[in-house]
C-alpha cells in the first residue's frame, strides 16, 4: 500500500487523557479514536492488526476441530432468566426494551444463546462432543472505563463452548483449549502465565486465566519462580500460617481503652505504638444473605473468594452496608471486634490461630480492646481466608512468592451442567437415560492481545509490534521522493516485497525524512528499509525497529533477507 493514499492520523504529542502506554500509542499512531467513555472507533491500522489476531485465533480454533458460529449480540431476557443470570448480572448488563415492551439485553457473553441453540438441535450422545466458537462484539457497562482498550464497554471477544457426555470428555475439550491458547498467544508474540482462577459469575468447578505481566494491568497474580506455581490473587495459597509474631506473654483479660477518631488499622497502630500485626481486622460480610464476621491479621487482606468457600461455598458474597453493621454491632466500622458477638458466626484466618493478647475493636465507637485472645475470649472457626502477600512462602516448595500486576488475555472454565441443566438441554445417553451434557466455556479478548503486545514492545518513540500482528511488516522509505533513482528503487523493493508475501507499506509522501522516520517509529512496523545516498553504491539500510539495529544490505538481497527474518 502507498502511504499517501491512506488515513493514518498520527499525533506528535501524548494525549493528556491516556494513562497507560498502549492507550497513549494507540491514539498517537492513529489506531483508535474515542467516541464516548469506553467506546472507541478502530481506524485503519488497528483494524489490520485486529484482523491478523483474529486470523491466528481462527486458524488455531479450526485446527482443534472447533466450528465457527456467529450469534446475535441482542439477546432476549427470557434466556438469561432461564439460567438465573438476568438478575445476577446487575448493572453491568446493558438492558433495553423493544417497541412491544419486551426485555432485551446486549450480550456480555453467550452461554445462554449457545445452550439454547444446542437444546434445539442435540438429541443423542452420538452427536457429542461438540465445540462451537464465535468472534463477536460484546457489551459490558463498566462503571469506570479506563486505560484505553483494556477496560471498555464494547469489545471483541472469541468465545467458545464445549458440549461433552461426561467429565472425561470435558477434560479433553478443556485441554484442547489450553493447548490452543498457548499456541495463539505464542504466535502473537506474547509470553503468558497460566494461573488458577476463580470462576465467579460463570460458575463451574475449574478455571484458568492466561495473564501477561504488565504494570498497566489491573489483575494481581501470585507466582513462584522456583516451582512455577501461579494463581490469581483471590485464589492463591501460600504456607497457611505465616512466621510467628511475638505476642505479650500474659494472661490478662481484655481491657477497653479509648481510641478517639482512630478507625483504620494504621491509625490504631500509630496511636498504640504497636505494629499492625498485633491487631485483628474485623470485616462484616454477607454470604448468601446471612451475616458473617471475618477476622484477618491487621496487615493482611481478606480474599472474598476464599471467604466464600469457607462460608459454606457461598455463591454471593458482599461487604455489609453501614446501616446493617450498626444494627448488628451497635457501632460503626472502625470499632468492630469479635467479643460478645452472638448474632453471626465468626471465621478467623489461620494466621490468627495460636495468637494471644491482640488488639480488636470494642463494638463501641472510638474504643478498642487490648489482650484479646482467640478461642479463650471468643469462639471462631479457623480457615484460610486471607490474600497471599508478597514474599509469603510457597505452599508447594517453600520459596518466596511474587505478587505482580498482569493483564488478563483469556479464560477457560469447566462449567459442568450449570447451564445445560438449568435450561433443559438433554441428550440420550448410551444406556437410554436422558442426561444434561457437561459444558465448558472459553474466552479470549482480541483487543487485549494488541494492547498487551504494545505494553511489552514500545519505547519513547512508539511501538514495535510482533511481525504476526503488526499492521505492516515493513515500511519502505525513500529519503527524498523527488529523486527518481531513490523513488524507482523504493518502488521496485516494494513490488518485490508484495510478490514475496511481505506486508509492505511504501511511504511515498512528500514529507521531510524526519517526519517519515518518526511516523515509521510510531506505528508499529517491526522493520524499515531506508533508501538514501548509499543507493549509489548499491546498498539500502535495513532497520529492525526493536533495538534499532541497522545494517547496510545490497539492494538485490534486502527482500530475501527480510523474508528470512520474518518467517
Amino acid at each position: 500500500m502507498l502511504w499517501s493514499g491512506l488515513f493514518i492520523p498520527t499525533l506528535r504529542d501524548n494525549p493528556a487523557e491516556a494513562e497507560v502506554a498502549s492507550h497513549r500509542l494507540l491514539l498517537r499512531a492513529g489506531y483508535i479514536r474515542q467516541v464516548a467513555a469506553g467506546i472507541y472507533s478502530y481506524l485503519f491500522p488497528a483494524r489490520r492488526s485486529l484482523l491478523k489476531i483474529e486470523r491466528i485465533v481462527r486458524e488455531e480454533m479450526d485446527g482443534m476441530g472447533a466450528q465457527e458460529f456467529l450469534l446475535p449480540a441482542l439477546n432476549p431476557a427470557e434466556l438469561w432468566q432461564e439460567s438465573g443470570r438476568w438478575d445476577a448480572m446487575g448493572e453491568t448488563m446493558f438492558r433495553l426494551k423493544d417497541r412491544c415492551g419486551r426485555d432485551l439485553c446486549l450480550g456480555m457473553t453467550h452461554e445462554e444463546i449457545m445452550t439454547a441453540t444446542a437444546r434445539g438441535e442435540l438429541r443423542s450422545y452420538k452427536q457429542l462432543p461438540q465445540i462451537w466458537y464465535q468472534i463477536q462484539t460484546k457489551f459490558r457497562d463498566e462503571a469506570r472505563p479506563k486505560s484505553g482498550l483494556l477496560r471498555v464497554r464494547q469489545f471483541i471477544m472469541k468465545d467458545s463452548y464445549s458440549f461433552d457426555l461426561d467429565a472425561e470428555g470435558l477434560d479433553v475439550s478443556y485441554r484442547k483449549h489450553y493447548d490452543a491458547y498457548r499456541r495463539i498467544f505464542a504466535r502473537c508474540g506474547l509470553e503468558v502465565i497460566p494461573v488458577e482462577a476463580h470462576s465467579g459469575a460463570m460458575g463451574g468447578s475449574q478455571s484458568m486465566e492466561f495473564m501477561v505481566a504488565s504494570d498497566a494491568g489491573e489483575d494481581l497474580i501470585v507466582s513462584c519462580p522456583s516451582c512455577r506455581y501461579a494463581a490469581n490473587l483471590e485464589k492463591a495459597v501460600s504456607v497457611a500460617i505465616p512466621p510467628a509474631v511475638d505476642d505479650p506473654d500474659t494472661e490478662s483479660a481484655p481491657e477497653e481503652f479509648h481510641t478517639p477518631g482512630r478507625k483504620t488499622i494504621a491509625e490504631v497502630a500509630g496511636f498504640t505504638g504497636l505494629p499492625e500485626t498485633s491487631q485483628m481486622k474485623s470485616l462484616v460480610m454477607v454470604a448468601d444473605g446471612k451475616p458473617v464476621l471475618a477476622l484477618v491479621r491487621g496487615d493482611h487482606q481478606l480474599s472474598e473468594t476464599k471467604f466464600g468457600q469457607a462460608a459454606g461455598g457461598a455463591a454471593e458474597v458482599r461487604p455489609a452496608r453501614a446501616d446493617e453493621i450498626r444494627g448488628w454491632f451497635g457501632a460503626d466500622p472502625g470499632s468492630l471486634g469479635p467479643i460478645g458477638i452472638t448474632v453471626m458466626p465468626i471465621i478467623a484466618d489461620l494466621a490468627l490461630e495460636s495468637r494471644r493478647n491482640m488488639i480488636a475493636g470494642a463494638n463501641k465507637n472510638d474504643y478498642h480492646l487490648r489482650n484479646v485472645t482467640p478461642v479463650r475470649d471468643f469462639q471462631p472457626r479457623f480457615a484460610d481466608i486471607r490474600q497471599v502477600s508478597q514474599s509469603d512462602a510457597c505452599a508447594i516448595c517453600g520459596s518466596e512468592l511474587k505478587v505482580e500486576k498482569t493483564i488478563e488475555l483469556g479464560l477457560i472454565f469447566k462449567l459442568g451442567t450449570k447451564y445445560s441443566a438449568a435450561m433443559g438441554l438433554h441428550v440420550t445417553a448410551p444406556n437410554g437415560e436422558e442426561i444434561a451434557p457437561i459444558m465448558g466455556s472459553y474466552g479470549i479478548g482480541i483487543e487485549r492481545i494488541l494492547c498487551s503486545a504494545i505494553e511489552q514492545n514500545h519505547d519513547v518513540a512508539g511501538m514495535f509490534l510482533p511481525v504476526s500482528i503488526a499492521p505492516f511488516t515493513v515500511i519502505i522509505t525513500p529519503v527524498n521522493n523527488a529523486d527518481a533513482a531513490l523513488r524507482d528503487a523504493a518502488r521496485k523493493i516494494y513490488d518485490d516485497c508484495i510478490a514475496a508475501g511481505i506486508d509492505a507499506l511504501y511511504d511515498d509522501r512528500d514529507e521531510r525524512p524526519g517526519v517519515k522516520f518518526k511516523d515509521a517509529d510510531l506505528i508499529g512496523a517491526p522493520f524499515r528499509i531506508t533508501i538514501g545516498k548509499k543507493l549509489a553504491q548499491g546498498f539500502v539500510e535495513l532497520i529492525e525497529r526493536k533495538g534499532r539495529a541497522a545494517r547496510d544490505v545490497a539492494v538485490g538481497d534486502v527482500v530475501n533477507e527480510l523474508v528470512g527474518r520474518t518467517r
